[in-house]
């Protein structure tokens, strides 16, 4: 079990490693505020579509009309720090569809028959998909030495569907005694996961079945039986 463990551990980092060291995906793996059409609640007023043009000093924020940006910014909020910030704050919503590469470190499989519940932690991917809702909120704060600057907090979560393979192991114990030996099998797995998102990793819950693909899949204990597991994801759009 410490040993599939290690091995799922070390899949996800060099996952994670990879798609955060390649140029090309670099922005694509990170869930941060980029530019892009948003939500805009600035604080007791209504909600108005913006464009915002995010850079490393400032964050510009353009009315838009049919999805057209203005010539010029309604709104421009310093990163760095400054006389004063124009507001108290201001929240961007965003929501769309959200692509990632996840692994569920741990299932849950729950009591069968006899049979106690056992948490197991096989080697295995899966592609997911569902609508993603993003919160990015901008309040002004003050520095040490009186200069305001504006902080930006974010939160986000989303909800959809995942499949992908696996392994699993077959044992005795899995088979209620019909194999007297013990292999690795190759599994499909798919269901539904829930994600709290940071900017780099999304971390949730899943619930699961698994469709075992070797000949013994009739009297594997778990064949098509719900799991909970544990699941992180790396985003890929």
């Amino acid at each position: 079990m410490q040993r599939s463990l290690l091995k799922t551990i070390n899949l996800l980092i060099v996952t994670i490693g990879i798609l955060s060291s390649c140029s090309t995906l670099e922005r694509a793996s990170l869930h941060g505020l980029n530019d892009g059409f948003y939500q805009l609640k600035l604080d007791s007023a209504e909600k108005q579509a913006v464009y915002l043009d995010v850079s490393e000093d400032a964050i510009s924020a353009y009315p838009t009309t049919d999805k057209q940006p203005q010539s010029k910014p309604w709104l421009i909020i310093p990163l760095a720090s400054t006389d004063s910030i124009p507001f108290q704050q201001i929240t961007f919503k965003k929501q769309g569809l959200d692509i990632d590469i996840s692994t569920v470190l741990m299932k849950y499989r729950p009591s069968i028959g006899d049979l106690p519940a056992q948490l197991t932690t096989d080697l295995n991917l899966a592609l997911y998909a569902g609508w993603r809702f993003d919160y990015y909120t901008a309040e002004a704060r003050k520095d040490p030495l009186k200069r305001s600057y504006a902080k930006i907090a974010n939160r986000g979560f989303d909800f959809g569907f995942f499949a992908g393979p696996g392994t699993t192991l077959i044992s005795p114990f899995t088979t209620r005694n019909k194999r007297s030996d013990e292999y690795n099998a190759m599994i499909v797995q798919g269901g539904f996961a829930g994600f709290i998102e940071s900017n780099i990793a999304s971390f949730g819950l899943a619930v699961g079945y698994d469709y075992l693909l070797s000949s013994d899949r009739d009297s594997w204990i778990y064949q098509n039986k719900p799991w909970v597991g544990f699941v992180v994801g790396v985003a890929l759009n």
